[in-house]
């Protein structure tokens, strides 16, 4: 039997509805899901009979199954529904169904990082987030975790240790790492609902959230440092078709492009994104430099020289600590002091979202936000359009190249998703 949180009586239940079905609605408006209000949370009566809950349960049901892993992920991060208060309902929601299938899983999974990371402190070391750290700030949502994890649950450390040792985003991705994640995922099983084990993968996804952020950072500025060398020997243009850019795309554009990426990837972590496109970017540079390392590492020894004096007066608090223990940032702002991750977890500006979109969610993204909606009101407003069939094989961290790209505002898209 999959061990899960103990059955809830009718009036827990209805709360739950009642501080989901917000989210639930939107999440239906957005991604132009086909579903009708439902009256009885509409309502929202404080003492339900049995049958008003039964029917709200039988709601949301529908809903778990309509929602995709990847809609899952866009909205929870980009909605201000999306707090902590809300994510935890969500953990508890998921945990408490008998039947719970891969993508139920995967949604788990997910809320569960996206939850610890908007409480677990901005500056906190990777050192420090061991499975007693994360247990304890997943109380909330777990309960008391008896901390003697199994031995199969080392091999997630062993693989948080391949992270750290990738030198680029492009080794990350396609070095097995990542598979080697979803893999012990898998064959965990019925086990992987186990409190210890959703602690730890809790903290394997919140630490693979910033290695992977770190790595992207870091292609960035390596690919800025290129085009500063391309520019300084009077190169103006380079051929970026592999990047699904012109063979002949000017070096100014691709400035522009990159500090808009380097915005936007400051926000928490977002599956979808381009990183086919950002990878083949930093290859085409390369290329462009002869395959030669050596200008680019001058570059990033000068820029790390110019900025010593600036770092000694303003003594940011996370300046002495390495890029991948820390939040991800962009390289040049520290940290503000107690901001809490859920501020980070959205794209700040229209010109950030405009440098990207992803082809698996473009469509779905484009829908603007609004209240819930009166039943009447929300039933003659909705457009009637089949969801497309779940699945739960969207990845946390996914490749797919990005055509519809466009680095105009006025054809931004929401965080341009997908993440991952």
């Amino acid at each position: 039997m999959t061990p899960s949180t103990p059955a809830q009586d009718l009036a827990t239940q209805w709360n739950v509805a009642r501080q989901l079905y917000p989210m639930y609605f939107e999440m239906a408006r957005e991604f132009a899901i086909e579903t009708e209000p439902c009256a009885e949370l509409e309502t929202g009566a404080d003492t339900p009979g049995k049958e008003a809950v039964e029917q709200a349960n039988r709601w949301l049901e529908k809903m778990d199954e309509c929602i995709q892993v990847h809609q899952l992920r866009q909205f929870l991060q980009t909605s201000s529904l999306a707090n902590q208060d809300a994510l935890l309902e969500l953990i508890k929601h998921f945990l408490a169904k008998t039947q719970k299938t891969d993508a139920i899983r995967d949604k788990i999974d997910f809320v569960l990082v996206q939850y610890f990371s908007q409480i677990a402190p901005t500056d906190v070391d990777d050192a420090k987030v061991d499975l007693a750290f994360v247990a304890k700030a997943l109380e909330p949502a777990l309960g008391t975790v008896e901390l003697k994890p199994p031995v199969w649950l080392n091999a997630l450390d062993r693989v948080l240790e391949l992270a750290r040792k990738s030198r680029s985003l492009d080794e990350l991705l396609h070095g097995g790492v990542l598979e080697q994640g979803r893999k012990a995922k898998s064959l965990a099983g019925e086990l992987f609902y186990l409190p210890v084990a959703l602690a730890a993968f809790t903290r394997f996804g919140y630490l693979m959230r910033r290695s992977f952020f770190r790595l992207m950072l870091g292609d960035l500025n390596t690919i800025l440092d290129g085009l500063t060398v391309l520019e300084e020997k009077g190169v103006q243009t380079i051929d970026c078709r592999r990047a699904q850019f012109s063979a002949q795309e000017p070096i100014v554009r691709l400035r522009m492009i990159c500090q808009s990426w380097k915005v936007m990837f400051q926000a928490e972590y977002s599956s979808g994104q381009p990183l086919r496109m950002l990878v083949d970017l930093r290859a085409s540079v390369d290329s462009a430099l002869g395959k030669s390392n050596a200008p680019v590492a001058e570059a990033k020894a000068k820029r790390a020289e110019a900025a010593k004096p600036a770092a000694t007066a303003a003594k940011p608090p996370a300046a002495a600590k390495p890029a991948a223990t820390t939040k991800p940032v962009a390289a040049t702002k520290p940290a503000p002091a107690a901001k809490p991750a859920a501020a980070a977890a959205k794209p700040p500006a229209t010109a950030a979202r405009a440098a990207v979109a992803s082809a698996a969610v473009t469509a779905s993204s484009k829908a603007p936000r609004a209240a819930v909606k009166p039943a009447a009101q929300a039933a003659a407003a909705r457009p009637k359009v089949k969801p497309a069939a779940p699945t739960s094989a969207a990845p946390e961290f996914e490749v797919a190249p990005t055509p519809g790209w466009d680095s105009e505002p006025e054809s931004s898209t929401d965080q341009g998703k997908k993440k991952g």
